[in-house]
């Protein structure tokens, strides 16, 4: 079973994307298993975090000490663009995730929800692809 979402963010912005999967993996009708959570596209991540204000500030703030948006990228000079940090930063973070479930629910912790985070420096209407395992 496959199920596309997709979620519109500006440049390091995240969307708590948990109830989407939550109920992806209750339609599906299967008691025990895991879902693969995918973003579409090398600048965007999926992750898990305590999705509350203070994290939403500093996980890009933090990301940003590690691959600074505006540093002179290999990257730029080979497509003429600014995103090499983008790219950089989707690469550390990763692509995917996988998440079991058992008794229909989702395996996680109090405080621990699925993200879709965009790195690239505009807005992106990021793909992401739901498919129970």
């Amino acid at each position: 079973m496959i199920r596309e979402i997709s979620v519109e963010l500006g440049m390091n912005e995240m969307a708590d994307i948990t109830d989407e999967v939550r109920k992806f993996v209750k339609e599906s009708g299967k008691n025990e298993g895991a879902v693969l959570i995918f973003n579409v596209g090398s600048t965007g991540a999926i992750t898990t975090i305590e999705y509350e204000p203070g994290l939403k500030k500093d996980f890009p703030r933090i990301m940003d000490r590690i691959a600074p948006y505006g540093e002179d990228y290999e990257h730029h000079k080979t497509w003429h663009d600014d995103n090499g940090s983008s790219h950089i930063k989707a690469s550390i973070v990763g692509p995917s995730l996988v998440v079991p479930f058992s008794n229909g629910e989702l395996l996680l912790g109090t405080w621990q929800q699925i993200v879709v985070v965009n790195f690239d420096t505009g807005r992106r209407r990021r793909r992401v692809i739901l498919q129970i395992l």
